[in-house]
């Protein structure tokens, strides 16, 4: 595996022509595409950049559904040394909207569908170019069909600053408007460099990819296998039945997933069995499993590694907890990946030790350049550490605003959002624990706690939580009462109809579910 952080992405993909060239890249459901088939349909999207006046440094946003054509598409603007905006294909109208204006995007890649939603929007440059996924018939007026492109011309790629911009990556913006995370050609090599050195990835590993490119996970999956010379198979429907079937039918050797997913697809799992014999690893980010789809894991994943991860989009990828320690540990995110410092700080204090909790931050190379146009911002969120001036100097770490305990042996448990912990009749309880405990009962699937302000207990704990079928509030209730201390149980339950809302990288919209849930909260019993 190469060590060389400092090389433009484009040579993440072109230097496997020379090893792997007629070896399989990437799948979708109806094709798949060799190595040199992949540079080649890079190639032709570089070319279609440069005609249309794109130059280095531009941005090129890029709204397509998970797919070949998706990552050929960033690969293709990576070549002409633009910069890559992914927008998630579920995200609004509205959303889409903001970012191609916010990016200033010199060049738009999208579904005919999308195309209405910013040709003629008078925010955007008039001269933007648009590549469109589509058919002939009904094309707007200056936009060009993907299927029309030229063959692949062969040039040289523009030669870039591996410390410059490459991608930038938007929020959700479930708080407020999405900002924009900027990543350097460095940050990203180093963090797949780094991701496939402890996963212990190689050329023969086949990733299966649910996670959308917009996420920083699902990034990560795409470029190490590109760094390694592997396949990527892409999985658009996040169903578990369908992230099942493609993984036993295209025998994958890695999943990826969020919490919800992984809810889903080992409940499915356990009440289905299936085989799945060229499976190795399954990984978990954005967020803590419920300590009872933990315990079932290694019983439908019988042999598998089980790594557990942390991250953030500012740092990239931050943390991981080894497969032989998941059954002692069960439920931490474990110490720093290779190339990444990440500490738990006790402000005005120092570093927080054993039996201590404090805000993870994290240094090094994975490091983001800041959000896109907001100084001050950045400022807030990446700056120097007083606790660790010791060790790091005036470098620069990301304050994650998460609390974090540490243990006897240095592993890190997430604990809470700083800004979520509610205090209770004098405790301040992380909302973590009283998921995990709702978990437990066996009565719900997706539970999300909160603090609601109340004049007796200073915040009362309410719950917003998905019922399996048959389950009903007054168990729930009694399991509470019977299993947790009289400060942690809920005050009221929010029933939630239908699936919770997620995000765009597939994880609980926490804030929206907070929201909705206090406009209607039903007594406990």
């Amino acid at each position: 595996m190469c060590n060389d952080f400092d090389r433009a992405m484009w040579h993440m993909l072109a230097d496997n022509l020379s090893k792997h060239g007629s070896k399989i890249a990437a799948i979708d459901a109806k094709r798949s595409v060799t190595y040199a088939e992949f540079v080649a349909e890079a190639g032709r999207v570089t070319d279609w950049l440069r005609a249309r006046g794109i130059r280095p440094g531009d941005r090129v946003l890029v709204h397509l559904r998970k797919s070949i054509d998706e990552a050929a598409a960033m690969f293709g603007a990576w070549k002409a040394g633009a910069v890559v905006v992914n927008v998630n294909s579920h995200w609004s109208p509205a959303q889409l909207s903001y970012v191609a204006k916010d990016s200033r995007a010199r060049a738009v890649i999208l579904t005919q569908a999308s195309l209405k939603t910013l040709q003629g929007d008078h925010a955007l440059s008039p001269d933007t170019a648009f590549l469109v996924q589509g058919k002939a018939e009904g094309l707007a007026q200056g936009a060009d069909l993907w299927t029309a492109l030229a063959a692949d011309s062969g040039s040289a790629p523009d030669e870039i600053d591996p410390l410059g911009l490459a991608m930038i990556i938007y929020t959700s913006g479930s708080t407020g408007a999405p900002k924009g995370v900027m990543l350097s050609h460095r940050n990203i090599r180093a963090g797949a460099i780094s991701v496939a050195q402890y996963l212990g990835l190689t050329q023969d590993d086949r990733l299966l990819s649910v996670l959308p490119y917009s996420f920083d996970a699902g990034l990560n999956q795409l470029t190490t296998m590109m760094l390694l010379g592997g396949t990527i198979v892409h999985q658009p429907l996040t169903m578990p039945a369908e992230v099942v079937r493609m993984a036993q039918e295209q025998a994958v050797t890695t999943i990826a997933g969020v919490p919800p997913l992984w809810n889903q697809i080992v409940r499915l799992l356990d009440a289905s069995p299936t085989d799945l014999p060229a499976l190795r690893r399954v990984t978990n980010t954005g967020g803590k499993i419920p300590p009872n789809i933990l315990e079932l894991m290694p019983k439908v994943f019988p042999g598998v590694d089980i790594f557990l991860m942390y991250g953030l989009t500012e740092a990239f990828r931050s943390t991981y907890l080894p497969p032989a320690k998941f059954a002692a540990k069960m439920g931490s995110i474990g110490q720093q990946i290779p190339n990444a410092q990440v500490f738990a700080i006790k402000h005005g204090e120092g570093i927080a030790g054993p039996g201590e909790q404090g805000e993870l931050v994290h240094a090094g190379p994975l490091v983001s350049m800041g959000y896109w146009e907001k100084p001050e911002v950045t400022a807030l969120k990446i700056r120097s550490c007083p606790e660790l001036a010791h060790l790091l100097g005036d470098d620069p770490v990301v304050y994650s605003g998460d609390l974090v305990r540490v243990d006897q042996d240095g592993d890190l448990w997430f604990v809470s959002r700083m800004d979520e912990m509610i205090k209770t009749l004098g405790f301040r309880l992380s909302p973590t624990e009283v998921e995990d405990g709702l978990s437990q009962s066996g009565l719900v699937t997706d539970v999300v706690a909160y603090g609601v302000d109340h004049p007796d207990f200073g915040q009362a704990v309410h719950v917003s939580v998905t019922y399996l079928p048959g389950a009903e509030q007054a168990a729930l209730a009694a399991h509470c009462a019977r299993t947790m201390p009289h400060y942690m149980r809920p005050l009221r339950f929010h029933a939630w109809q239908g699936a919770m809302p997620r995000t765009a990288s597939g994880k609980l919209d926490r804030p929206a579910i907070i929201r909705t849930a206090k406009e209607d909260t039903v007594p406990s019993e």
